[in-house]
Formats: structure tokens, sequence, C-alpha cells
């Protein structure tokens, strides 16, 4: 393989490589809240929480409060938790219970805590309360109209 080769074979992948859309960029740059590019370090505890794939889970971000700077994450299943930015790190409140998430161990423990929310599902209904609902649309009748001949008698 000659010199020239090498470099049409490299300039070839990296044609391929580039040309290819990064998947990360296309799905978070459509983000349906601005909070993340106004607060990138909110993007970053994210990430670290619920690895890159977050948006798969995350529904939208709340900036609730200014001071000090609240953020409430709403999950996809109808859970959400808080993300509060201090002047030294990051706390999470996921259930009422806070996780600084300077701590590493804390930081496993807010993890642990966002996995058991997430599990919880959103709420279904049961085929009984749909069938009830069908069987009681379905045995209302309508209102009786009176025949023709029944309104001219009366009147």
């Amino acid at each position: 393989m000659t010199r020239d080769e090498l470099k049409e074979k490299i300039k070839a992948a990296a044609r391929q490589v580039y040309g290819k859309p990064n998947r990360a960029v296309a799905d978070y740059g459509e983000t349906t809240s601005d909070e993340l590019t106004k607060f990138p370090e909110l993007k970053d505890i994210l990430i670290k929480l619920m690895t890159e794939d977050f948006k798969v889970f995350v529904e939208s971000i709340d900036w609730v409060a200014p001071k000090p700077t609240t953020f409430r994450i709403n999950l996809k299943n109808g859970q959400t938790f808080y993300c509060i930015y201090t002047i030294k790190s990051w706390i999470a409140q996921i259930e009422g219970k806070k996780y600084y998430l300077l701590n590493i161990n804390e930081l496993q423990n807010a993890t642990n805590a966002i996995s058991r929310i997430l599990r919880y599902g959103t709420k279904e209904t049961t085929t009984e309360e749909t069938e009830t609902e069908v069987t009681a649309t379905a045995t209302k009748k309508p209102a009786e109209t009176p025949a023709a001949g029944e309104e001219a008698g009366e009147a």
C-alpha cells in the first residue's frame, strides 16, 4: 500500500465517520426545555445520575426557583425529582430525601433512588374499570320521545 492510497483510505473513513449524524447531539438538541442550554451543568449532573440516554426517561425539565436554583425533573412515568444547585455542589431531592452529589456514595444512592422511581411505572387502568365504563355508557337509554300522534292529542 502506498502513501497516497493510505491517505485516501483515511479521508474516506473520516468522511464516513463525520458524515453520520451524532445521535447525542440530535436527541438532546431537540429538548423540550431550554434549561439544558441555559444551564449546561444541569445536563452534566443528569448524565451522572441517569447516563447519557437520560432523554429517554425525562419528559420535561422545569425551572422552579431562582435561589437556590432548583429544577423539577419530570419523568415520563409521571414521577418527579428535584435538582438543586448550591455553591459547592448539586443536591438531588428524590422522594423527599436529599442526596449531596459531591460525595460518591450519595451520588450512587441518588442513582439507585432514581432507578427505583423509574420502576414505579405509570398508573394503568384495569380491565374492570374500563369494562364498567363501557357497560355504563352502553346501558344508558336515549331519552324517549313521544310519538307524533301523542303530542297532538295532549295539546
